[in-house]
């Protein structure tokens, strides 16, 4: 359990999305305390990627995700004879 103390605006403010979302305004601070926490592990990955770059290894998954698919396989839709449209 958490317990804080808000600004009266900010209060405010809690109070009146609650009344308009028709939810207890805990709902709404739980909600927004989720949703900044994630913002901050966001934040915190992509400074994990840019202090730890991809190994050779890793990277080079993306450079077989880059080949695309082996053979094109479009000009097949019509290789029953049955017409596209049904």
């Amino acid at each position: 359990m958490l317990s804080f103390r808000v600004e009266a605006d900010l209060a405010e403010q809690v109070e009146a999305w609650a009344e308009a979302l028709g939810v207890a305004r805990s709902e709404v601070l739980r909600e927004a305390l989720r949703r900044h926490l994630v913002t901050l592990r966001a934040e915190h990955d992509v400074d994990a990627w840019t202090e730890t770059p991809l190994t050779e290894a890793e990277a080079a998954l993306g450079d077989i995700a880059d080949w695309g698919p082996a053979e094109d396989w479009t000009d097949w839709s019509d290789a029953t004879g049955a017409d596209a449209a049904g």
